[in-house]
């Protein structure tokens, strides 16, 4: 709630400016819709910057809004160099991009170059024969030998694709196999063929020329294969894990090195460049975001959200709070004080984390603002992903019919219809991991469709939106967002917040989150209670401070920590 005391005064100078930043996502299909057509859109976000601004964030990451078939709810790329019709046009982005740098933030845009769109001219080209111009764009095979193209047991190997089945699809023009890690309409790019590089290099220093101001990177450490490619270890599916081979592949540090020299050095300016990278550890994320010799600002890493999944994301494991700090901590103290770390419990890919790992229903507010409390003042730049800043909830599907996501969809059709599992097991699995969860609509009023749109959403929304919604919290000092508000202006203001060396307290306590932050001789001590009970408190390292922030709205009893409290001291 409140402080009891003031921020320092000022905004702080970092170098660069990203250590004292925090970044906002938009996912523009489900962010709002300003003409009515159950889609959101460029217009819809512009029509809502002022929500964005007034929380006080510095960067906007919009999700892809290229021309695309939507296969992959516009991860599957078919022109890099417009938008598609459904977000509007090239002219609604550079209108969006002008309002976001007039009101002091930057605009990053999704950048997907593992793969394209099966609509993309290059591979419509490539597709045709081993001797057009783009033939060796992507990564073709041969059946394996001894085999019919096209028949079972023929692909080049086992992998198994993340979307349910086999990596690699047949096409019979052609004669032979190209390899898809993803859906089959999002064929893997060829990165060891140079024209290929320059070729995106060129597309990414358009965008930048035109105004932007970095890129995400999907899933960026999958670009450098084994050239290999051998089979993978058989899993639960059937299908072979070709993780190991493509996830830290052998050029991958020489690709992202070479994208930094030939599109961001040769321009003026300081650029934000983050690296998705699913199964990247400590040690390669420290080599990826050194601030001497690294790559990239900063690498998004799926340690923690991956932790409540049993060799899977659809099987369930239990997990602590000792699990979850545990986890941060190791990043925390890996990178130190020459990498840096992507902060995040929320995106498109992942479901609401006050559903997830804190309590949405008696405690919603508390878990919701301790939640963010602990993330904000770890070391690392802080992402809030649409709605997070209100606390909003995954949502409750009921029937296989509400989901849209093409992950779950493809789980549901594999788990159920072809290994014969329970379906009611199957789809409480995906109410509580799925996409959809995070994709559905922007909760702006207690009105018609939460206030997303004036026709059909192309999701539904969640109903809680009666209660839940941006309307009822904006000008509320005692809301989830006014908390936001507040964590964001702390790491403007406070160098220990922005700068601070970390050190976990309690490390094997069951209940507590607690840990300091120090910086030129200030300190921060945070401490939070990851339950809904009351937990005694003896930490010694808050004696001598002040109390600057509480979740509750009084200081409570001294040695107590309340269900979901979660306090900051600061010397």
């Amino acid at each position: 709630m409140g402080l009891s005391s003031p921020l320092p005064a000022g905004r702080l100078t970092t170098d660069p400016w990203w250590r004292s930043a925090v970044v906002y996502q938009v996912y523009p299909r489900s962010f709002a819709d300003a003409d009515g057509d159950g889609i959101g859109d460029l217009r819809g976000i512009l029509d809502h910057l002022d929500h964005i601004a007034d929380l006080g964030v510095d960067v906007v990451w919009l999700s892809p809004v290229y021309r695309s078939p939507q296969d992959d709810n516009g991860y599957d790329i078919s022109d890099y160099q417009d938008i598609d019709p459904m977000f509007g046009t090239l002219r609604d982005l550079d209108d969006l991009i002008a309002a976001l740098h007039e009101r002091g933030m930057r605009l990053v845009m999704d950048l997907v170059v593992n793969h394209t769109s099966d609509e993309h001219p290059w591979f419509e080209e490539s597709r045709q024969g081993r001797d057009t111009a783009t033939a060796d764009w992507y990564i073709w095979r041969d059946p394996r030998p001894g085999f019919e193209g096209g028949t079972p047991g023929a692909e080049p190997n086992n992998w198994g694709s993340f979307f349910s089945g086999s990596a690699w699809q047949w096409v019979p023009e052609r004669g032979q196999y190209y390899l898809h890690l993803f859906s089959r309409k999002q064929p893997d790019l060829n990165w060891e063929n140079p024209e290929v590089r320059s070729a995106v290099f060129r597309m990414m220093g358009w965008w930048l020329d035109r105004g932007i101001d970095g890129f995400r990177m999907d899933v960026v450490n999958f670009l450098s294969k084994d050239p290999e490619l051998p089979d993978g270890e058989v899993g639960p599916s059937g299908w072979g894990d070709g993780f190991p081979y493509f996830s830290y592949g052998p050029r991958i540090h020489d690709h992202l090195a070479e994208m930094r020299r030939e599109v961001f050095d040769p321009r003026p300016g300081t650029y934000l460049t983050v690296g998705e990278m699913p199964g990247v550890t400590p040690e390669q994320g420290l080599r990826f975001t050194d601030s001497e010799t690294g790559q990239l600002d900063m690498v998004f890493q799926f340690e923690h959200v991956s932790l409540d999944g049993e060799g899977s994301k659809w099987v369930h494991r239990p997990i602590t709070v000792v699990d979850l700090k545990r986890s941060l901590a190791r990043w925390q103290d890996a990178l130190g004080t020459r990498g840096w770390n992507s902060l995040y419990w929320n995106n498109h890919d992942q479901p609401r984390v006050v559903s997830r790992w804190g309590d949405d229903g008696r405690f919603w507010y508390e878990s919701a603002t301790a939640l963010a409390t602990v993330l904000h003042l770890h070391r690392g730049t802080p992402y809030v992903y649409q709605g997070e800043e209100l606390g909003m909830t995954n949502v409750d599907f009921q029937d296989i019919r509400e989901f849209r996501d093409i992950e779950s969809l493809n789980y549901y059709d594999a788990a159920v219809n072809q290994l014969g599992l329970d379906p009611d097991t199957v789809l409480a699995a995906m109410r509580r991991i799925s996409r959809d969860n995070a994709r559905a609509p922007m909760q702006w009023t207690d009105g018609e469709q939460a206030g997303f749109t004036s026709g059909r959403p192309w999701i539904d929304v969640n109903p809680n939106h009666s209660w839940l919604n941006a309307a009822a919290q904006r000008d509320d000092p005692t809301s989830v967002y006014a908390h936001y508000r507040m964590l964001i202006a702390l790491r403007h203001s406070d160098p220990v917040v922005a700068l601070g060396q970390f050190r976990l307290l309690l490390p094997e306590h069951p209940a507590i989150w607690a840990f300091e932050r120090e910086h030129e001789g200030a300190r921060a001590v945070v401490a939070a209670n990851f339950t809904s009970e009351d937990v005694e408190l003896a930490l010694p390292e808050t004696e001598g401070t002040r109390l600057l922030s509480t979740n509750y709205p009084d200081e409570g009893t001294p040695g107590l920590l309340r269900p979901w409290e979660a306090r900051i001291h600061r010397t």
